[in-house]
């Protein structure tokens, strides 16, 4: 017996969630990256200090960007 892919399924539920799923985790891959390089910026000047709020800040805004960008996409 032929095992069935999720598109030879008919319901393509679990199609949508690895879409989403994968768009999650890439935004949350380059929220790190790019919340790393303005960490890197900053504290390259004047020795100061990047905190974990900052931090914490930085990436929720660069999540929320990407967020407005794959709803415009997707939208």
């Amino acid at each position: 017996m032929k095992p069935l892919t999720i598109l030879e399924a008919g319901d393509l539920t679990g199609l949508v969630i690895m879409i989403v799923g994968i768009m999650i985790l890439g935004a949350l891959f380059f929220s790190i990256v790019i919340t790393f390089i303005v960490k890197l910026i900053y504290e390259s000047k004047d020795n100061r200090k990047f905190s974990r709020k900052q931090f914490i800040q930085t990436f929720v805004i660069c999540l929320l960007a990407f967020g407005l960008i794959s709803g415009y996409i997707c939208g």
